[in-house]
């Protein structure tokens, strides 16, 4: 009777704990949001200040960001299948859906790096305006974020495939995916706000 009343507690003790996890992980999400808001806002302000330089019209080709957003969104959507199997504890499944999701993401980072050098290459530095300063900023923080995603599903890979599909260890692929998924989101306004209007103007 002792032994199950001490499991139901440990049982509330973790059920407390995750709640207080996801809680604060949604803080962090909310405020890296407004650090997004705030990198938008001034790329908004700053987008038409090309000091004689070259315009998104000029610089940005729309075939090329089209790739990268199919890129992190498949991504996005094998993380979704990472969920699901470690939902069902499904282990193998869950390592296999992690290394499509880290490989469509690390083709999106190496996309982006392209892009920036051959920028770069045209004399199109985040140095040459403000425009360019503004989206060198605003993308390169989001790539950023991408980067240490990446760097954050090898550990869950290490750690599926050291521990199993344990309670800890699916909270933790929890707050992965809302990670993911929201990066995915502020691509999406990325390519709506800087890509599209830049290339059509």
């Amino acid at each position: 009777m002792e032994a199950m009343e001490l499991t139901a507690d440990t049982a509330a003790e973790q059920l407390e704990t995750d709640a207080d996890r996801a809680f604060g992980f949604w803080i962090y999400l909310m405020s890296d949001a407004v650090i997004f808001a705030l990198l938008f806002a001034t790329y908004a302000v700053m987008s038409r200040n090309y000091a004689d330089g070259p315009s998104g019209h000029a610089l940005f080709d729309l075939g090329h960001t089209f790739a990268e957003t199919l890129l992190l969104l498949c991504s996005s959507i094998a993380y979704g299948f990472v969920s699901l199997a470690a939902a069902r504890g499904r282990r193998a499944q869950a390592l296999l859906w992690l290394g499509v999701a880290f490989a469509l993401g690390l083709g999106f980072v190496l996309m982006e790096l392209a892009e920036f050098n051959a920028m770069i290459a045209q004399g199109a530095g985040p140095d040459r305006s403000g425009f360019l300063s503004a989206f060198f900023t605003l993308v390169g923080t989001h790539g950023t974020h991408v980067s240490f995603g990446l760097i954050w599903i090898l550990v869950m890979m290490a750690q599926v495939a050291v521990k199993g599909l344990t309670a800890s260890v699916r909270s933790r692929l929890l707050r992965l995916g809302l990670f993911w998924h929201f990066l995915d989101i502020m691509w999406i306004g990325i390519f709506s706000i800087v890509y599209l209007p830049g290339v059509l103007q």
